[in-house]
């Protein structure tokens, strides 16, 4: 097993802080020891940490601040702490020290954001996201959410307009400008108005666009789907049309003409995402139980590749899971965590497809590389023991499970996961006197769950 105590303390101490420890000259042997004690505090406050032991973590925490007061990463970690305890006031001085330090580090302004959000302080959040965006350019998000909060809606709106000048808004970026431009400080036709214009003029395209917008941004996507059917009707080559053609032709059965519609609808970027959601879930229905429409759902789902909101492809791999139909989940759940590869959710549920379809040294590869990014996670453990004893490598399953007993923390279910597999392997490995002992601290536990 690798020495996640060291590798935990060099990452979050030089990775995350850049910084060095110096204790000035002193005796060689007096600064190993001090590093030493530090290392030992800093590891310890992670591990509290890991196991919400948040009180425990401070203690440890100051320990390596008494040692060394000019390290951001030891107060953006105290900082952590007492924003999970939600002690505000705490993590707010936190914060401020570890960016005091080394005002160029954007996790510790994440840290101190994220205490003003908490605390529904709004316009302390402003300058702290301003410096944000610097490092993520997505930031413009939070920026224009912050402005609407404190009623800078001319702000909200500029900046919108400048986001809009070089890319798609999202969907609530959408939903804040078309609030803006409803309001009364702007003029813009409401659902009346829009409904008598489209009376007036049936053939204007336009009107009936805003109007769909309008509905489909107060999540009233059943009237906007109305309006989409007068659409078709009045302007069929209109590609907003193709809203309510899709339905019909899918409700006939014409799958290829529905795919055509589909396609038209996920190519206009003026149509709303929560839309195209729909008609991705619709489509999604006729793929279960049959391979035929394979490479159309695939390319449909890749239109959401940039959907910063829903991470489209794991939620797919969530259907076909709950369908039973492991090769899909496989493949969905693998594009899932190329978007978002920390999903800790993702990786978990392809493990447990992977162990279903006895994919074996997949699931050690990928247990293992994800115990190097979160050491204290027991199941992933249990499942590089159980692929490592599939695989019949009894002595490194038992050295994986044994590890991670050590992390599980009141979850009785996993606990005996653990009991049971460390029986199977020990028996495995021929070892008659540990088997036993597992088995009967199974029994114990199973007692405790009836």
């Amino acid at each position: 097993m690798k020495n996640y105590k060291a590798i935990a303390f060099l990452f979050l101490l030089v990775t995350f802080g850049n910084q060095q420890v110096f204790y000035g000259q002193i005796n060689p042997d007096d600064i190993a020891l001090v590093e030493n004690e530090v290392e030992n505090n800093f590891y310890e406050a992670l591990k509290q940490r890991g196991i919400e032991n948040y009180d425990k973590a401070i203690i440890a925490i100051q320990k390596c601040i008494e040692k060394d007061n000019s390290n951001p990463v030891f107060y953006h970690e105290l900082g952590k702490n007492y924003l999970d305890l939600k002690q505000y006031v705490e993590a707010e001085m936190a914060f401020k020290k570890a960016v005091e330090l080394n005002p160029n580090e954007r996790w510790y302004l994440n840290g101190l954001y994220d205490v003003y959000y908490q605390t529904k302080d709004f316009q302390k959040s402003i300058p702290v996201v301003q410096k944000l965006i610097v490092f993520d350019p997505n930031m413009n998000e939070d920026l224009v959410s912050l402005y609407m909060y404190t009623n800078q809606h001319d702000k909200a709106l500029n900046l919108l307009k400048e986001m809009e000048s070089t890319s798609v808004l999202s969907q609530s970026m959408e939903y804040y400008k078309l609030k803006i431009q409803t309001s009364n400080a702007y003029s813009k036709p409401e659902v009346g108005e829009l409904e008598n214009l489209i009376r007036k003029n049936p053939k204007v395209e336009q009107h009936y666009i805003d109007l769909m917008m309008l509905y489909s941004t107060s999540n009233q996507e059943e009237k906007a789907f109305e309006v989409a059917k007068e659409l078709a009707k009045e302007i069929p080559n209109s590609d907003w049309a193709h809203v309510s053609l899709f339905k019909f032709y899918l409700v006939n059965n014409e799958i290829d003409n529905a795919k055509k519609s589909m396609f038209k609808i996920f190519k206009n970027n003026s149509i709303d995402r929560r839309i195209k959601h729909r008609i991705l879930n619709e489509f999604l229905i006729i793929t279960v139980g049959t391979n035929e429409y394979d490479k159309d759902l695939e390319t449909a789902v890749d239109y959401f590749a940039n959907d910063n909101e829903i991470n489209v492809s794991k939620e797919i791999g969530k259907f076909f899971y709950n369908k039973k139909e492991y090769a899909k989940t496989e493949f969905y759940l693998k594009k899932g965590i190329q978007k978002e590869p920390n999903d800790i959710e993702t990786v978990l549920l392809l493990l447990d497809v992977e162990s279903v379809i006895e994919k074996f040294e997949e699931v050690k590869k990928i247990a293992t590389n994800y115990i190097d990014l979160y050491p204290t996670f027991a199941k992933l453990y249990f499942y590089a023991g159980l692929a490592n004893y599939k695989l019949k490598k009894s002595k490194e399953a038992i050295d994986q499970l044994e590890t991670g007993l050590e992390f599980i923390v009141e979850d009785l279910p996993l606990e005996n996961q653990f009991y049971l597999l460390l029986s199977e392997t020990y028996k495995q490995n021929n070892n008659t006197t540990k088997e036993k002992m597992y088995r009967s601290k199974s029994e114990l536990i199973q007692k405790k769950l009836k």
